[in-house]
């Protein structure tokens, strides 16, 4: 079967031809009220590939706001996504469980129009977080995420469900390597690497490499064995966090007040 001729292979020197278009397009029409135009993502880290989209940082002045677009164009996907100055610090700032999967989209800009040297100063910020915030975090998403994600595995696993397995190990380890990342306080360079880059930080619970390795090799077909590694990591990662001293269960109901 014949491949589809898009999305489209491109070289570097076109995508930044087309970011020079659309700076160009911005400036036109706003002026007075752009203070910096930055790229992100690979091409901000300078490791973008042929099929890689453009994505773009635009940031106005406090008073003024400009729709974001997403889009495809010609040979080209792509994002540019305008905030206001003040909403752009306040995110840089910002712990969530996905801090270690963004936080690089505000360190690694290469800017293309700055009257103000804002993303210099914006990088900084990311890595300023509290060790407060981080270990509040952590202590949310476990409840939010991994406990129900072993629970689900469990219940599948009791009723021979096992097409559920792949699928739940994948996002136990998904979960796990946001977790790791911020309780290394490091960020991951890209999506595609986050898996590779997280079993090579120094903190990080036992079970997890088994399992994220077998996930990047694909090698699912064994439910029994998955499972236990599954379970594996499940008992890595209490451990973990009562080293780390983070207790995410209770012992008295909440006040409900």
């Amino acid at each position: 079967m014949d491949m589809l001729s898009f999305p489209v292979a491109t070289t570097r020197k076109e995508k930044i031809d087309i970011i020079n278009e659309i700076k160009e397009r911005l400036l036109i029409v706003h002026q007075d009220n752009i203070i910096a135009i930055g790229v992100y993502g690979s091409l901000g880290l300078e490791s973008d590939m042929p099929y890689s989209d453009i994505e773009l940082h635009v940031i106005t002045t406090d008073d003024i706001s400009i729709k974001s677009h997403e889009f495809i164009y010609d040979k080209f996907k792509i994002e540019v996504s305008a905030k206001q100055k003040k909403e752009f610090f306040k995110q840089a700032i910002e712990v969530d469980d996905s801090w270690a999967i963004k936080a690089g989209v505000f360190i690694n800009i290469m800017p293309i129009h700055d009257t103000q040297n804002l993303f210099n100063e914006i990088k900084k910020l990311p890595l300023q977080v509290s060790d407060s915030a981080i270990r509040e975090t952590m202590k949310e998403f476990m409840i939010w995420e991994p406990y129900e994600t072993i629970a689900k595995i469990r219940n599948n696993f009791l009723t021979r469900n096992f097409n559920y397995i792949p699928m739940g190990a994948k996002d136990l380890t998904w979960q796990t390597a946001k977790l790791i990342g911020l309780a290394n306080r490091k960020y991951y360079s890209t999506r595609s690497k986050t898996f590779e880059e997280s079993i090579k930080m120094e903190s990080k619970p036992k079970g997890y490499v088994e399992l994220a390795k077998c996930v990047m090799k694909g090698e699912l077909s064994n439910i029994e064995y998955f499972y236990q590694l599954c379970e594996n990591l499940w008992t890595g990662l209490n451990e973990w966090y009562d080293k780390l001293g983070i207790e995410y269960r209770v012992q008295e109901f909440p006040s409900f007040e």
